[in-house]
């Protein structure tokens, strides 16, 4: 790969004086938004129906039921990396829908499996696939958004997983008592053909937008001239992209903190129930309450970076600066239990906060790829990450799993939670940390 020195050109494309700049960028977010809420719901379906359909149909044990959860998390691990250099490949309008249309069939086709090792089939060619959603969609921030806005933007779509986590319990159940449970896959499989319509009818590259109106055109392509400065026309391999200290500063963000995520996704519930004895109906209360929390994480969490840029920071300062205080957010969580103790209500809002935090750390910490890499290597780098991400999950689930057991069996489960909520309390400063000292000032790569 050749570096170019060439001199790098001011920045062009400020916002007109009057401030009318256009809003067609928004609508994008909105079909990233919907095709995010689309991914967790497809996800989901299978953990709302075992209980009461599959397992006694199927005769499941647990080992059953973990080696099809397990086939899942794997196989989004190795969809990662070759989603994202994928979708680097052939670009974002044809990756998305196409990463889009297998995971809407894998979805369906659960509900054809007949056998355990079918949905294990299944779940793991939706794993693969629906791993593509985020480098799809954190790339295509990056064209449609100036830096400013991105964290925002991604916050907005980010918020998805978490309607995409309400929605589910709401109307899965309903489907399969109704219509049956094969039903349930089929029906919430096939929403994803309908979004496809929107993404072709209004989706393209900025430039050949031809809905886009100049002003926003030029506020959107901003960056475009320095990055243009920074980087050639060829693409970049994954080990190329691995020489650089800013892509091991996303991948050891990501492996220590989304774990944290997804023991809240697969544990919230079973730790309601065990300390405080919560039954299913009794959960769904306070689940929903703990996802919308994470809603507005989200959102406010995008808008706080943006916020400090708009005042005159550096980038790389108010991402650091809003990563810092999501991560500070996270530490009360180490006090669950003991608050719990109080009230079951205070154990909930203070995980909810923590998970809200998060959303917040997640929004600024994929757009730091966009913020360090040119537009042709971000999904690469986010499917790096993002399999980094999915590796620690499985750990953490393991480990979990292990633990709760031990003590369990020591009749003492509480101290096993007490473990499991310091490691989420701690994972985010020892990431901040780390990733501070791999890219203190988080420089755009040149390659």
């Amino acid at each position: 790969m050749q570096t170019f020195n060439k001199p790098v050109p001011p920045v062009v494309g400020s916002p007109p004086a009057d401030g009318k700049v256009g809003t067609y960028r928004w609508r994008i977010v909105t079909l990233l938004f919907f095709a995010t809420t689309i991914n967790y719901l497809d996800r989901q379906v299978i953990s709302l129906l075992k209980d009461d359909y599959l397992e006694p149909l199927f005769g499941w044990t647990e080992t059953d039921y973990a080696n099809v959860v397990i086939a899942f998390q794997i196989a989004y691990a190795a969809g990662m990396l070759g989603a994202g250099w994928l979708i680097d490949k052939i670009g974002t309008k044809l990756g998305y829908a196409l990463v889009l249309i297998v995971w809407s069939v894998a979805a369906i086709l659960h509900a054809f499996a007949r056998s355990t090792f079918g949905f294990v089939a299944a779940r793991a060619l939706l794993g693969v696939s629906e791993a593509g959603n985020f480098p799809a969609a954190i790339k295509t921030t990056a064209e449609w958004f100036p830096k400013k806005e991105r964290a925002l933007a991604t916050g907005v779509f980010n918020s998805g997983t978490n309607i995409g986590a309400v929605v589910a319990p709401l109307t899965v159940p309903a489907l399969a008592a109704a219509m049956g449970w094969e039903w349930a896959f089929i029906i919430t499989g096939a929403i994803g053909f309908f979004w496809l319509i929107f993404w072709f009818l209004y989706y393209d590259i900025p430039t050949r937008q031809k809905r886009l109106t100049q002003p926003e055109l030029e506020y959107i392509t901003r960056d475009d001239a320095r990055e243009e400065a920074l980087t050639n026309t060829d693409k970049v391999s994954w080990f190329r992209l691995l020489t650089f200290r800013q892509t091991w500063a996303f991948i050891v963000g990501k492996f220590l903190t989304d774990p944290v995520w997804w023991f809240y996704l697969f544990w919230l519930p079973s730790f309601l129930n065990k300390e405080y004895g919560m039954t299913k109906t009794d959960l769904a209360i306070p689940i929903a309450v703990v996802y919308t929390m994470t809603t507005f994480g989200s959102v406010l969490g995008g808008w706080l970076s943006g916020y400090f840029i708009n005042k005159g920071w550096p980038v790389y300062r108010a991402r650091k600066t809003a990563m810092l205080a999501y991560a500070l957010l996270v530490v009360p969580v180490v006090t669950a239990q003991a608050l719990g103790a109080l009230s079951p209500w205070y154990a909930v809002l203070i995980i909810g906060l923590a998970a809200s935090a998060h959303q917040a750390w997640s929004a600024n910490i994929f757009t730091l790829v966009s913020d360090m890499f040119p537009k042709k290597a971000i999904a690469s780098v986010v499917g790096l990450g993002g399999m980094a991400g999915a590796i620690g999950g499985i750990l953490i689930a393991k480990a979990a799993g292990v633990l709760l057991d031990y003590y369990k069996g020591l009749g003492s489960i509480e101290t096993g939670y007490y473990i499991m909520f310091f490691i989420c309390g701690s994972a985010y400063l020892l990431a901040w940390c780390i990733m501070h000292l791999l890219a203190p000032r988080q420089q755009q790569v040149s390659v």
